[in-house]
């Protein structure tokens, strides 16, 4: 007996977004799978002809002259009146009417179906997603759980986990947000480390997308958004420091030396960086040219303090920087927020000294 299937799989295909040849092989995997169980077979044929739309179920079955299990053999003389020609070792297709399948196999096949129809929905999602991480999206606030805010990007919802928001910030259902996809797990279980240890873990429907707003990445994409000019590669963003919300350094170089990236980053009267601070909740941002001389690009990096002197242990990767003495507040920054940035931003470790207690370890060295 042959059913007609080839307007169900266009119509599922349309509906999950999904190719039609995925749907004709769940179909077929789903029905192999429900009559295996309804009739205790292991060898089940499935054989959908697309041109003409019609389905058909076989169980095969193996000639043998001694009947050893009715499921699997099948003795000659009732062979032959489904195949004439065969033999004894030879294998026979039975065909089984749809309507014996029942009740209970249909199900087992939409069952079947459903879940392979997910996975491949899921699979494409994460395909999709995968290729954005590291990118910015968009998307409205549809619930907070837990101090994590739950984000509906159209297609998929997606976690800001509460460690990666900013702390000032506050959201409530419907607000909009706009955050980079740091990562997304496939297997719907994303772990939070803290001080290298798994603090918790976040799960849920596959593929589980993760969002910071914290990330240094996010700052830098950001800009690239606002400055055509990074964007088109003019300037390069070499490094990134932040503390979110609160203030952040972004070191900048370009190979055309007619071009200020500085400048150019910040904009005309700031009005660059200015639109990326507002997206940061009012993030305070130095951007400072990038050099690679170790020393001078450190002597930037604790901006607005203007470095006089400094001393560099290469083998120890640390910098001894001098500042005049009413300066020492402005290089380390309210709560050593300064030197921290500058720290973070170099990878180098900095002692910051007034002028006088730098003269002073110089002059008891030479002693």
């Amino acid at each position: 007996m042959a059913i007609k299937l080839k307007n169900v799989i266009e119509a599922v295909a349309k509906e999950k977004n999904v190719p039609e040849e995925v749907i004709e092989r769940a179909l077929k995997e789903g029905i192999k799978t429900a009559v295996k169980k309804e009739f205790g077979v292991s060898n089940v044929i499935v054989d959908f002809d697309k041109e003409n739309d019609e389905l058909k179920v076989y169980i095969r079955k193996k000639v043998t002259p001694f009947i050893e299990n009715p499921k699997r053999d099948i003795s000659l003389e009732e062979a032959k009146k489904y195949n004439p020609n065969a033999k004894i070792g030879d294998y026979v297709d039975i065909p089984i009417p749809l309507e014996d399948v029942g009740r209970i196999a249909v199900n087992v096949a939409k069952d079947v179906i459903s879940k392979k129809v997910t996975q491949v929905e899921r699979d494409i999602l994460y395909k999709e997603y995968k290729d954005l991480e590291g990118s910015i999206v968009s998307g409205i606030v549809r619930r907070i759980q837990n101090g994590d805010i739950i984000v509906d990007l159209g297609r998929v919802e997606a976690i800001l986990p509460e460690e990666e928001q900013i702390k000032k910030e506050k959201y409530k259902i419907g607000d909009r947000i706009r955050a980079l996809i740091l990562k997304v797990i496939k297997d719907g279980k994303y772990k939070v480390y803290e001080k290298g240890r798994v603090k918790r873990v976040i799960e849920g429907e596959p593929p589980l997308i993760i969002l910071s707003r914290t990330h240094p990445d996010f700052l830098k994409k950001l800009i690239e958004i606002e400055v055509p000019e990074v964007q088109e590669g003019e300037i390069e963003i070499k490094a990134v420091a932040r503390e979110p919300g609160e203030r952040a350094k972004v070191a900048v170089y370009s190979e055309d030396k007619n071009i200020d990236p500085v400048g150019v980053v910040v904009g005309l009267k700031g009005s660059r960086i200015q639109n990326v601070s507002n997206e940061l909740s009012g993030e305070k941002i130095d951007v400072i040219q990038w050099d690679e001389d170790p020393a001078k690009f450190i002597a930037r990096a604790l901006a607005p303090a203007k470095p006089k002197k400094w001393r560099v242990l290469e083998n120890e990767k640390r910098i001894e920087i001098a500042v005049p003495r009413n300066e020492l507040s402005l290089a380390i920054g309210k709560g050593g927020i300064n030197a921290k940035l500058a720290h973070k931003l170099t990878g180098w470790h900095i002692d910051i000294l007034s002028e006088e207690d730098f003269e002073r370890i110089q002059q008891l060295e030479k002693n």
